[in-house]
């Protein structure tokens, strides 16, 4: 084929495609999964131990669960056509009646049972065109008995009234079941309300159409999981006469959010009931009702902007609220879920713009919480306990723009007490303005509640302050912000030469660094990077090769300035393969490995030793030149021949000795 005449195909493809509704996306997919069974033959997906079967789209299809719940596949004919005895699949199209009749064969005969006993049946017989939403044999029978029986005893009024209320005078096929959408019932032109879901489920009145698109001569029905009743009111006027939700309406009110409930809108309410309220400390809800940001906050969490009826919901989704911040809303059986907890008690209470579920447990977004309620709803359950200890608990209830640094539980090595050295750890990790990590720059310097300046690392795969990497998403509360890091802040206490004299483990270095006239280099202003031998480094020194490196001040200072870094890295920076330029030399390998720096393959043994000038890793071993990689030509011959020169060239050098001399060296020549 011609590519010119292939292009327009391809474009009138994709149009084609993109047209299908969600619907008939997913019952595409059913055919293609079904169709080894035979032509026109779905595969649906039952979830084990009830009746509720769906169309299966290609997430379900590998997951094999719906709210939770396991799966089996089964086939059966897609709509519109049935099986003949003796061959494969669904071969025949469904023979056209009219909707009394087909309400028979669709699973619906008890629909059709109460059609003839409200004197229907010659309307639904006879000319016309009609959409029925037909309730399944089973929406009737999980009708309240007192419900049912107020219809059935009133079979001219009640009961055809509630028929009508299910038809609308017009045909209506899936593709024509628009999200938001709404048509003129044929009771009194109450409308019936329409929602097409991007997982293809549609329902109307927040009932799920379980046989959509059953033609028939007069019209087309649609089967539905449950009886639907007229919807006259908006949310808030469900709020204004419902006693259980006294408070809320109260808490609306005070935000000035009534008259947008009131309005147009596709809202959907996580209604909390006065015992959910009731639920919170006093002395914290007293806080957020005279609050008119936090109230308006607390509530606007509570709603989407988008009506999600409970059968809608077939696994956790985020859902973004009218607060900004997203729900997870999803679902566990017939439970529905938010952020993971069943709390939802009663379901889908329509109203013309909006649909409501009650909850029983009040949800408080982190903008409407004070930084102590930010600490402690969180799992850094240590980290709290010390800050409270410390004394601290006015600053981390109050209206202070502040940021909390709190460190992780593991962060702590045992069981830490309160000393005074603690609480002014502790306060320490309190910076004293409102941040975003995202407005954190390289360099940048913050002031903390004790008077100090921390500094600000941003190195490619983290964001540090001083020794501690920022391990989580920004919490923002309602004045303060709350950063989880990984590490418990170590403040620099004095400069690289300072940190080095106070450290037992360096005392060989520190006289080492005197003799090579470098004191001056480590005491002044810069930013640099330490990876300092310990004793024990060189203790593992031959003592000859010892003592005449100590002898000569120019070729130690050579040795030293390749153990120094010319920018800072502190171990969170240190990603796999991170390069840093010595002083002296051309590179410092660093990498990682089971959760250890290491530079040179030489592991750090002790990290984020912080000073004013930079920071100090600990090493047990003396740092050498890595030899470059030979890369071996593939071809023999001259190419060999000019390799191996290359090579004896290469041993000559002086890098090349001084790697064979290294201890490293030496082992490898033994093993081999």
């Amino acid at each position: 084929m011609k590519l010119w005449l292939l292009v327009p195909m391809l474009s009138l493809t994709l149009i084609v495609c993109t047209a299908k509704s969600p619907y008939q996306t997913v019952l595409q997919h059913s055919r293609i999964r079904g169709r080894q069974q035979g032509p026109n033959v779905c595969a649906m997906q039952l979830v084990q131990g009830t009746n509720k079967k769906y169309f299966t789209n290609c997430k379900q299809w590998y997951h094999r669960k719906i709210c939770g719940k396991p799966t089996v596949i089964t086939y059966e004919c897609c709509p519109g056509y049935e099986k003949i005895p003796g061959e494969k699949g669904c071969p025949a199209a469904l023979p056209l009646v009219n909707i009394y009749n087909t309400l028979g064969v669709v699973g619906a005969s008890t629909t059709q049972m109460y059609s003839e006993r409200a004197r229907l049946r010659e309307e639904v017989e006879g000319p016309g065109s009609f959409t029925f939403f037909a309730p399944s044999n089973e929406a009737w029978a999980a009708l309240p008995a007192e419900i049912l029986d107020a219809l059935v005893s009133n079979v001219n009024i009640e009961l055809l009234n509630a028929l009508h209320y299910h038809m609308v005078n017009r045909r209506l096929t899936s593709e024509e079941l628009r999200h938001g959408s709404s048509f003129s019932s044929m009771y009194q032109d109450s409308h019936v309300h329409i929602h097409h879901y991007s997982n293809g489920i549609i329902t109307v009145n927040c009932a799920r159409l379980i046989k959509p698109d059953q033609h028939a001569t007069n019209g087309i029905v649609h089967v539905i999981d449950r009886v639907i009743t007229a919807v006259s009111n908006d949310v808030q006027s469900i709020i204004e006469i419902d006693e259980d939700l006294e408070t809320l309406r109260t808490a609306l009110a005070a935000a000035g959010l009534s008259a947008m409930l009131e309005g147009q809108g596709q809202y959907t309410i996580f209604a909390p009931t006065n015992d959910a309220f009731a639920k919170i400390p006093r002395q914290t809800l007293n806080r957020i009702l005279e609050d008119p940001v936090a109230l308006g906050d607390l509530l606007k969490y509570h709603m989407l902007r988008q009506l999600h009826c409970s059968e809608s919901i077939v696994s956790g989704t985020p859902m973004e609220t009218l607060q900004g911040t997203s729900l997870e809303v999803g679902c566990d059986g017939d439970q529905m879920t938010l952020n993971g907890k069943a709390i939802i008690t009663k379901k889908d209470q329509l109203g013309t713009n909006g649909v409501i579920h009650y909850i029983d447990e009040l949800l408080i977004p982190d903008s409407a919480k004070t930084l102590l309620e930010l600490a402690e709803g969180s799992s850094l359950s240590t980290a709290t306990r010390l800050f409270v200890d410390a004394g601290l608990s006015p600053h981390l209830e109050g209206s202070e723009t502040l940021t909390m640094l709190a460190p992780l539980n593991d962060a702590f090595k045992g069981r830490v007490t309160m000393t005074p050295d603690v609480r002014k750890l502790m306060k320490n990790h309190i910076l004293k303005q409102q941040l975003s990590s995202k407005s954190l720059y390289d360099g940048q310097e913050l002031e903390t509640l004790g008077g100090l300046k921390l500094r600000v690392f941003v190195y490619r795969n983290n964001l540090c302050i001083e020794n501690a990497c920022i391990a989580a998403h920004d919490r923002t509360g309602r004045y303060a912000t709350m950063f989880t890091i990984d590490k418990v802040l170590t403040p620099p206490m004095g400069t690289l030469m300072d940190v080095l004299k106070a450290d037992d483990r360096f005392s060989q270095l520190v006289g080492a660094i005197q003799t090579a006239g470098m004191t001056e280099l480590l005491n002044q202003q810069g930013a640099l990077t330490f990876f300092a031998p310990t004793d024990e480094a060189f203790r593992a020194m031959p003592p000859a090769e010892l003592s005449r490196l100590m002898r000569n001040p120019q070729q130690l200072a050579g040795v030293l300035r390749l153990h120094l870094g010319e920018s800072l890295v502190v171990s969170g920076g240190v990603s796999s393969h991170t390069r840093l330029r010595p002083l002296q030399g051309d590179h410092l390998e660093l990498g990682v490995r089971n959760y250890t720096v290491y530079v040179n393959k030489v592991p750090v043994v002790d990290a984020d030793l912080m000073a004013t000038n930079g920071v100090v890793h600990a090493v047990n071993s003396i740092i050498k030149p890595l030899a470059p990689k030979v890369e071996r030509e593939q071809a023999d011959g001259p190419a060999a021949a000019s390799s191996a020169v290359d090579s004896r060239r290469f041993k000559n050098d002086d890098l090349f000795e001084k790697v064979l001399r290294s201890r490293s060296s030496r082992t490898m020549t033994k093993s081999q």
